[in-house]
C-alpha cells in the first residue's frame, strides 16, 4: 500500500497524521457534520449496532478521535465500558469535553496513544471498533494485528472506512465532491491546506473491499463480512478472532 502522508515527504506518516488532527481538532466536528451532510451519523450507529448484537460490553475504540463512536456506544449499549485511544492530543481534548457534557465520564475513558502499539494486554477487550481511522495508519498490518492481540477469543473487530462508489452516475457525482469540493471547503473552514487534500489521497490509497479483507485474514482474523453504505461512499468491516477450542 502506498503511504500517503499529510504534508512534506520528511517526517513519518504518523508524526504528521498526529500534527494535522491536532491542527484542526477544535473545527473537525463541524466539519464532519458539513461535508458528509450528517451521513456519518447513520454510519456510526450502524457500527453499534452490530457491537451491540455480538454481546460485547468491554469494547476498545481505536483513533478515536473526538470520542463520537465512543460516546455512541456507552450510551446504546447497556453496562458497557469504553476506552478510546488515539495519537492526537487535541482529538482527544476536545473528545474529554464532548464526554464530560453528555455525562458518560463513568463509562468512557480516553488514553493517549499509538494504535499500531496499543498499551494494553492480550484477551483485553471483547470488541475493538474503529471509525475512518485505519487509513491514516503508517503500517496497517502492525496495526491490525495489534487489534486481534488485544480481542478476546471470539471478540468481534468492527472497522468503518472510506471506500469508492463503483455505480455510474454516483461514481463520476462522487468524484467530483470528493476531488475537488470537498478539499477546497475544508481548506477554508479548517484553515488547513493539506489536511482536506489528505482525505481524497489517502481514501485513494486504501486497499477497500476484498483487498482489505486479505489484510484482516493476514492478521488472524475469521468470519468476514463486508456491508457497503450509501452507495459505496463507506464500508463497514467485521470480523472476528478465533474461538478457543
Amino acid at each position: 500500500m502506498k503511504i500517503i502522508k499529510p504534508y512534506s515527504a520528511q517526517g513519518s506518516k504518523k508524526e504528521q497524521v498526529a500534527k494535522m488532527f491536532n491542527a484542526i481538532s477544535k473545527q473537525y466536528d463541524f466539519l464532519n457534520r458539513i461535508l458528509s451532510i450528517g451521513i456519518d451519523i447513520n454510519w456510526r450507529n450502524k457500527t453499534v449496532r452490530q457491537v451491540k448484537n455480538s454481546g460485547a460490553k468491554k469494547i476498545l475504540d481505536v483513533a478515536t478521535g473526538t470520542a463520537d463512536l465512543a460516546i455512541s456506544l456507552s450510551k446504546k449499549i447497556p453496562n458497557s465500558s469504553i476506552t478510546g485511544i488515539d495519537i492526537s492530543s487535541g482529538m482527544l481534548e476536545v473528545g474529554n469535553e464532548k464526554i464530560k457534557q453528555q455525562k458518560v465520564s463513568n463509562k468512557v475513558n480516553l488514553v493517549l496513544g499509538d494504535g499500531e502499539s496499543l498499551p494494553f494486554d492480550n484477551n483485553s477487550f471483547d470488541a475493538v471498533t474503529v471509525a475512518f481511522g485505519v487509513r491514516n495508519f503508517e503500517n496497517l498490518e502492525k496495526g491490525l494485528m495489534e487489534m486481534e492481540r488485544v480481542l478476546k477469543p471470539g471478540g468481534i473487530l468492527a472497522i468503518l472506512e472510506f471506500s469508492k462508489p463503483e455505480s455510474a452516475p454516483f461514481k463520476q457525482i462522487y468524484f467530483l465532491y470528493f476531488k475537488y469540493i470537498l478539499p477546497t471547503l475544508g481548506r477554508w473552514i479548517s484553515k488547513d491546506a493539506s489536511a482536506y487534500s489528505y482525505l481524497p489521497a489517502s481514501v485513494e490509497a486504501f486497499p477497500y473491499g476484498n483487498n482489505f479483507l486479505d489484510k484482516l485474514k493476514n492478521a488472524k482474523l475469521e468470519r468476514f463480512k463486508i456491508r457497503s453504505l450509501t452507495f459505496g461512499i463507506a464500508s463497514l468491516y467485521t470480523a472476528h478472532t478465533p474461538q478457543k477450542i
